[in-house]
């Protein structure tokens, strides 16, 4: 496992998704409130951007915007058809310097 600095919590919208790449690989980050959730930025359906849908800080949960499938923040499952297939979350954190760090296992695929 390697940890990957992101971004300052700061420059994170609160409630909303925002993509990076981290190596080869595509990850939505969320902020929701000082929490930091980081999950794989495809969306199972099809080859959709999940940091451009809508987030539901209630629920913690991602909206993909262009056929509606609901992902968990925690669990990268779906929730909401068409997607059947969970997308993959990443541990994250803040450091003392409210630095965003994210894990990535380095023997997994890429996103």
């Amino acid at each position: 496992m390697t940890a990957h600095p992101i971004a300052p919590l700061a420059a994170l919208t609160d409630g909303e998704a925002q993509r990076f790449d981290v190596d080869d690989h595509r990850v939505a980050v969320v902020r929701i409130g000082s929490d930091v959730y980081v999950i794989g930025d495809v969306c199972t359906h099809q080859d959709i951007s999940l940091s451009e849908g809508e987030v539901d800080a209630k629920t913690c949960h991602i909206e993909c915007w262009k056929h509606g499938s609901s992902f968990s923040l925690v669990t990268g499952e779906p929730d909401v058809l068409p997607a059947t297939r969970a997308v993959p979350v990443y541990r994250a954190w803040v450091d003392e310097h409210d630095e965003v760090f994210v894990e990535i296992d380095d023997a997994e695929g890429t996103n």
